[in-house]
């Protein structure tokens, strides 16, 4: 484990601290100018990306093997040990688990049996450990990359909202959709410090489609509506005297106005009741449905990310009966996320969508504690499926408990963190992980991944593509 003592000393260097959750809040009257000297400088900001942005970036190989990007986001923290690093427990883990060898992974094929039948197109990552296991702490740290505490970390873009800038360029004529599109996510984190363009659209699945893309007037009573606007505020509009903000303003009412009345749009994101029971009729089974109709749909979105939450069992984890915690959220997961990749796989999507599973760190192992739960444990699992990942096996392993890694199964041997999640995301959207903006309000240079650059402290983990 010399590879992890390197890391660890590094780590010990350059902290990465985190509150524990007992912890209240507090600031000092610095932090608070700083805090708000930052706002000022992300509304300074607003704007698409400037064609003249300063990006550097080490000679690296991306796998560049993803369209697009699945993001399912396990809030909570699922119980790494019950699910995806199965540990049998005499007298706790429940008989109906059924737990069953499918090829090298033991899996409970009672709890999740649908995905049982994808293992093959699956690879769980085992050695992955969090940095935090508070949950908004964590939350947010999967979702930037990087301590949410440090420099930047209150300014820090969403992984999607990075991928989305990157993508920009290759956006087409009549693409109408946002490139990052929240599903279920209303708290999901957004652009940071870059413009609102790259914010991701929030929104609950609905049978009827976007809300509020038509008028009560009808289309053409609307189209006459939005040409007279244009003719009295044009000049305020375009190449406006009132500044970059104004704009803005107008890019985004012009793309709102594109999702109405769009024919393309109201397929992607309408569906009907037969599918939505074949997703398992809940809210997270729509979701799935949807991720999968709209990068199919070739709109524009390209990184779609999708929560269900619940997961955080300290009591009652096994429900009474079989019925409640984590059967009832274990069987919401189950078919939604098996129906989505069976549709992925018939549609041929699945070869150029990368689906990524994951909570913010897992739980704790053994026996139940005296709440008949499980409490927080930094030791956690990440799923991968889709865009050449060479599935049907298990990427590192864990001590018989599951408590910490036993081996990190990877080059770097190492416990896999939030970071080298980041790296694997945008090396498999072919996006270098290594790449440093100089357009930050701070001045310092925004890492797409920190320490990657200068230090090569995280990657990707390239195993994913590797036959075992």
């Amino acid at each position: 484990m010399r590879a992890q003592e390197q890391f660890d000393t590094f780590a010990r260097k350059y902290p990465h601290p985190h509150q524990p959750f007992y912890s209240r809040p507090h600031i000092t009257r610095r932090r608070w100018f700083q805090i708000f000297g930052a706002g000022v400088g992300v509304s300074c900001l607003a704007g698409p990306a400037r064609a003249g942005v300063v990006i550097k970036s080490n000679s690296v190989q991306t796998q560049n093997t993803a369209r697009n990007v699945i993001f399912l986001f396990m809030t909570g923290a699922p119980s790494h040990t019950d699910t995806f690093d199965l540990k049998v427990v005499d007298g706790t883990t429940p008989s109906n688990f059924s737990p069953a060898q499918i090829g090298s992974v033991l899996w409970p094929s009672g709890l999740l049996p649908n995905l049982a039948a994808h293992l093959p197109d699956m690879a769980i990552i085992r050695s992955m450990r969090a940095w935090a296991a508070a949950h908004q702490l964590g939350q947010h740290w999967v979702q930037i990359g990087r301590n949410p505490a440090a420099a930047l970390g209150d300014i820090a873009p969403n992984i999607g909202s990075i991928v989305a800038v990157e993508k920009e360029s290759e956006r087409q004529q009549g693409q109408v959709l946002p490139t990052f599109l929240a599903l279920n996510a209303f708290d999901a984190i957004g652009s940071g410090y870059l413009s609102a363009a790259y914010d991701p659209m929030r929104i609950a699945p609905a049978a009827t489609g976007i809300p509020n893309t038509t008028n009560i007037d009808g289309q053409s009573r609307m189209n006459s509506r939005w040409s007279l606007l244009h003719t009295l505020d044009d000049k305020l509009r375009v190449d406006s005297p009132l500044g970059q903000t104004a704009a803005d303003y107008a890019d985004f009412t012009t793309s709102a106005q594109n999702l109405m009345y769009n024919p393309d749009v109201q397929t992607a994101f309408n569906y009907t009741a037969d599918d939505s029971t074949r997703y398992g009729n809940t809210s997270f089974g729509n979701a799935c449905l949807l991720a999968q109709k709209i990068v199919a749909a070739n709109l524009g979105t390209r990184f779609v990310q999708v929560e269900l939450g619940g997961w955080d069992m300290h009591q009652n984890i096994y429900g009474q009966a079989g019925k409640g915690g984590l059967y009832t959220l274990g069987k919401t997961f189950d078919v939604g996320v098996s129906a989505m990749l069976d549709d992925l796989k018939k549609s041929g999507q699945l070869n150029q969508t990368l689906v990524v599973m994951m909570g913010e760190f897992g739980r704790t192992v053994g026996k139940l504690t005296g709440q008949a739960g499980r409490d927080h444990l930094l030791q956690q699992f990440v799923a991968f499926a889709g865009a050449g990942v060479k599935g049907g096996r298990a990427i590192g392993s864990t001590d018989a408990t599951g408590a910490s890694t036993d081996d990190p199964g990877w080059s770097r041997n190492r416990d896999v963190k939030p970071e080298d999640i980041e790296a694997t995301i945008y090396s498999a959207m072919g996006i270098n992980w290594t790449s440093v903006r100089y357009d930050d309000p701070f001045g310092r240079g925004f890492e797409y991944v920190p320490f990657s650059n200068s230090q090569d402290l995280y990657g990707p983990v390239n195993e994913l593509w590797q036959s075992s």
